[in-house]
Parts: structure tokens; C-alpha cells; sequence
């Protein structure tokens, strides 16, 4: 089933119940009513989503066919024409009346971001504030980062050269469980800011934050066939999603963004892939220690560190590795695990049990092999099917599962060095390069050390937040992170297509008549020098 919303509020969650078994959460029957405006009531070939913290149902997700995901690019492809006429100064005031509902009515979707992803209510605003910071950056820059640019021309004055900017058509976007909120708003608001119809396929554990941003879109007064959501399994319309698109935005695992990238490539679409991590963090012998752990715990554990560049890997001088290792753990043992729908909890629970299952088997594994567990460890289902404890590693070694792979969950490795270069060759020995962290006194010192590292976005004395919320930089990964990059002018322009105009005047480029060829060439070497000392 393909969900075209109606252009109204999300009222679905403006009242509160229970969903899942979550007190305080919108009802069920009120989840369920913004899946049935999005479906028409069809709730055929359902999925059932679940809410972590309980492991109760939340709702019946109806799944699209391959023929239904088809069909809603022709309808997107039809919408895009008209929707790519509309100025993009109307399309900016769209996107900041939606910044505008976004934080005025944050406390519908902290409630469904909990609810589907289990997560604290913090790390559930982090999103929020993400979402209406991108609504804000483009919803003022667009029209400048867009906008034509005049380039030097091949002859000053009589060629007169400027780079214009299509929109691609229709952007397919691939979004993520973890971050459902978020993610969204990166990879869609940008595209249609670009004049781009967008189909998009949430995951099916999270996809109520997505329909929620969709609506208050729609509200803000976006063309509801401009953006079409779709939910099914990508076994069933994942082809659908990579042949129709004419760009195709993917966040997700490695392995499967790899493979996506080869159906892709053999359509000679251009595509943009974020994928896995195994993000260092390194502590200088001058850093605050204090400061440095308590920083560590968010950098390790929001969203019970199932985010693509919270920290996996902390590399600590000799000098402090033993007092910043006790920090560490005082810091990490205070933190409160819970359930509430409020701020009471600092970390929330994992969101499926296939995490669960992932950071058991690593966790167990580096004990079996010698690893120590200073902190952690261990499930909690006495709070709930999916809890885990922040879990701090010492003694991991190559032999461990835990050493190289991504574990995407609370869990963190402590490792001491010497000296600063072997510090930064062991950041970088991994085939990932996402994000990375660096804490030091000397600020212009860590600034150099990050340099250094090999990774799309690098903190100083923080640990990934300062990059991930300045949305005018450009945020993507290396290796087997990913390929491209989203925000800042790079997150609207790779949903669009850049053409040279040159028009020519008063001389053409080549031998006026009679004109011998190597006289012209002649000249003509002797005018390209000439340019060089030209200003610009």
C-alpha cells in the first residue's frame, strides 16, 4: 500500500493512552488511525510493529507489493513536474512553517519516537532538533545554493558562462530505524527543497515518525503527491525503490549498501550511501579528564548507542588512561535505564531484538577470550525485553569480535597508547571512516590531530553532536562508510543536476577567415598565458 497523506494535522497523537503497553504513549487505536488515513483504511499483507520497551503491538502495518511501489513513482513522477514550477522561495516558507510545527509540536512525535525506537526522551529531542534545525537551513539557504553562478568563461568578457541546477526528478530514499525522525528530514527535506518528488520507505519498526513529519509537511503546505511514503519489506520492493528512482538516498548496514550500490551502478544512477562505523574517540595526555568522560557517555551511549557515529573504540594516554577509565565508569554506572515517557531516564532500551542478539554474542564472545567488563554486561528484562546495560571493555584483542566490528549498541573498548602517532594509526586501521572524536586542552592541538583521521567528520572535545547539528557541513563517511554526502550545500546538491550555459559573443573560437591555423594557434597560446595573470 502506498500512503499519499492528506494535508492535515497528525492528530493521531494528540492525545495520550497507552501503545504497546507504554503509559503515556498516543493510544493504539490513535497509531493506528494515522496508518489508516495514510492507506485508505486497507490494512492487507500487514507487519506488526512492536514497541520495544514492552514487546506489545503497536500497530498493523499494511506492506506494499513491488506493482504498488511501481506505481507510486508513476504517481510521484507526474507530481514532480509541477512541483519543480513551484519558486523556491515558496518552497523555503514551506520548510519553515514546518520548522515551525516541528517544535511546537514536539511532544506528539518524542512520544512516537519512544514508543517505536525505545529510546530516552533526550535522545528522542536530539532528533527533533535536527529535524527543525534542517527545516531552518534550508528553508533560508535553498534559494542561494541553488541559484545560478556565473563561471569564468573561455574568453573574458565575450563568453559569458553560467552553471544552472535541475532537480534530478524523483529521489527514492531508503531510511533507517534508528533515527527515524532525523534521517528523514536530511535526506527528504533537501530533495524536495531541490524540486524533487521524493518516494520514501522507512523502516517498518519506526515508520510512525516518518508518516508523523510527512503530515505537519503537508500541513505546512507541501503538495501531498510530492512526497509519497511506501511501507513494505525491502525484499519484496527494494528493486522497485532502486529501478524506478533517478536517485536513490540509502542509509543503513554496509553489506547492504554495497549491493545496493552494484543494482545501482548498472543503471548509471548516482546514489548517496551511509552506512556501518567503528568510531574512535582519542584522549590527549593534556585533555580535562573529566570532561572527557563525561563526554564519552554521550559519545558511547545515546540511544543506547545505536547510532551511526556514537563511539565504539577510546584511545587514552597512559598518562590519565587510569583516571579517565575510573571517570568513565562512575559516569557510566550513574546512568538511569527506563521506560517513562518523560526525562527521567538517560538511556532507553535497544530496538530490536536482532541488536539484542548482535551485542550479547560480542559481549560474551570478548569475555571468553579475556576481555574484562569494568562496568555492564548483562540484559535487563526485568525493565524490559530489550535492555542492555552500558557496557565499558577493557583487554579487547584482535581475536574478539567486538575489536574490529560494528556492534551498534552500548557498548565501548578502552585501549591505552604512548605515543600520538601509534594513537591515530590504530584510529584509522579499520576499512570504516564515519566519525571520530578527539578531546585536548589545546584546541588548535586536537584540531590538528583530527585532521589526521580518517573519517568524514571528526569532534574536537565533543563527541559527534557539534558536527551532526552544524547543518551547514557536509556529513558522510569513507571507506566502507559510505559514499556522498548529506547537508550543508552538498545535501542539496546531489539531488540535482548541474548544466553549463555558455553563450558567445562578437568572436568565434576559431581562425577568422583567411586567417592561417597556425597563426591562430599561435595567438591563441600566447592569450591563454596571458589569462593566467588575469584576477578571477
Amino acid at each position: 500500500m502506498t500512503s499519499t497523506l492528506p494535508a492535515k494535522a497528525a492528530s493521531s497523537t494528540s492525545q495520550r493512552g497507552t501503545i504497546g503497553g507504554v503509559p503515556g504513549a498516543p493510544s493504539r487505536t490513535r497509531a493506528q488511525a494515522l496508518l489508516a488515513r495514510v492507506t485508505g483504511g486497507n490494512d492487507t499483507g500487514g507487519t506488526e510493529m512492536q514497541a520495544p520497551f514492552t514487546g506489545n503491538p503497536i500497530a498493523t502495518l499494511p506492506q506494499a507489493t513491488d506493482a504498488e511501489a511501481r506505481a507510486a513513482f508513476s504517481g510521484a513522477r507526474q507530481a514532480q513536474r509541477s512541483w519543480s514550477a513551484v519558486p523556491v522561495a515558496e518552497r523555503q516558507r514551506i520548510l519553515l512553517r514546518l520548522q515551525d510545527l516541528i517544535l511546537d509540536r514536539r511532544d506528539e512525535v518524542l512520544d512516537l519516537i519512544q514508543a517505536e525506537t525505545g529510546k530516552s526522551r533526550m535522545d528522542a529531542f536530539d532528533e527533533v532538533a535536527a529535524a527543525a534545525l534542517c527545516a531552518s537551513y534550508y528553508g533560508k539557504h535553498s534559494a542561494k545554493l541553488l541559484g545560478a553562478k556565473r563561471r569564468a568563461g573561455v574568453l573574458p568578457v565575450l563568453t559569458r558562462t553560467s552553471e544552472v541546477r535541475h532537480p534530478k526528478g524523483v529521489v527514492g530514499i531508503i531510511s533507517p530505524w534508528n533515527y527515524p525522525l532525523a534521517l528523514t528530514a536530511l535526506d527528504v527535506l533537501p530533495a524536495l527543497a531541490a524540486g524533487n518528488a521524493v518516494v520514501q520507505k522507512p523502516d517498518n519498526q519506526t515508520c510512525l515518525s516518518a508518516l508523523w513529519l510527512h503530515e505537519l509537511a503537508c500541513e505546512a503546505g507541501l503538495p501531498e503527491d510530492a512526497w509519497t511514503i511506501v511501507l513494505g519489506r525491502g525484499s519484496v520492493i527494494g528493486d522497485a525503490i532502486v529501478e524506478e528512482s533517478d536517485y536513490v538516498g540509502f542509509t543503513g548496514s554496509t553489506p547492504t549498501g554495497k549491493r545496493l550500490a552494484g543494482q545501482i551502478a548498472e543503471r548509471l544512477t548516482s546514489f548517496s550511501l551511509e552506512l556501518g562505523g567503528k568510531n574512535p574517540m582519542i584522549v590527549l595526555d593534556d585533555a580535562k579528564v573529566d570532561a572527557a568522560a563525561k563526554g564519552a557517555v554521550t559519545a558511547c551511549f545515546s540511544s543506547a548507542g545505536q547510532l551511526c557515529v556514537s563511539v565504539e573504540r577510546i584511545y587514552v594516554h597512559e598518562s590519565v588512561k587510569e583516571e579517565f577509565t575510573r571517570a568513565f565508569v562512575a559516569q557510566t554506572e550513574r546512568l538511569r535505564l527506563g521506560a517513562e515517557l518523560d526525562f527521567s531516564a538517560d538511556m532507553g532500551s535497544l530496538t530490536s531484538a536482532d541488536q539484542l542478539d548482535t551485542i550479547t554474542r560480542h559481549v560474551e564472545d570478548a569475555r571468553g577470550k579475556g576481555a574484562t567488563v569494568l562496568t555492564g554486561g548483562r540484559a535487563r528484562r526485568e525493565l524490559g525485553p530489550l535492555f542492555y546495560e552500558p557496557t565499558v571493555l577493557t583487554d579487547v584483542t584482535p581475536e574478539m569480535t567486538v575489536y574490529a566490528e560494528e556492534t551498534f549498541g552500548p557498548v565501548v573498548s578502552i585501549y591505552g597508547y604512548t605515543d600520538l602517532d601509534e594513537a591515530v594509526d590504530r584510529a584509522n586501521a579499520t576499512a570504516y571512516g564515519l566519525n571520530a572524536s578527539v578531546w585536548s586542552r589545546d584546541g588548535a592541538r586536537g584540531r590538528a590531530v583530527a585532521a589526521r583521521i580518517r573519517a568524514g567528520t571528526v569532534n574536537v572535545n565533543e563527541g559527534f553532536a557539534a558536527s551532526f547539528g552544524s547543518i551547514d557541513a557536509p556529513m558522510g563517511g569513507v571507506g566502507d562508510s559510505g559514499v556522498g554526502r548529506r547537508n550543508g550545500a552538498d545535501g542539496i546538491l546531489r539531488y540535482t543536476e548541474s548544466q553549463t550555459i555558455a553563450a558567445q559573443r562578437g568572436m568565434r573560437l576559431r581562425p577568422f577567415r583567411g586567417m592561417p591555423p597556425k597563426l591562430w594557434t599561435r595567438l591563441m597560446s600566447r592569450g591563454v598565458k596571458a589569462m593566467r595573470h588575469l584576477p578571477r
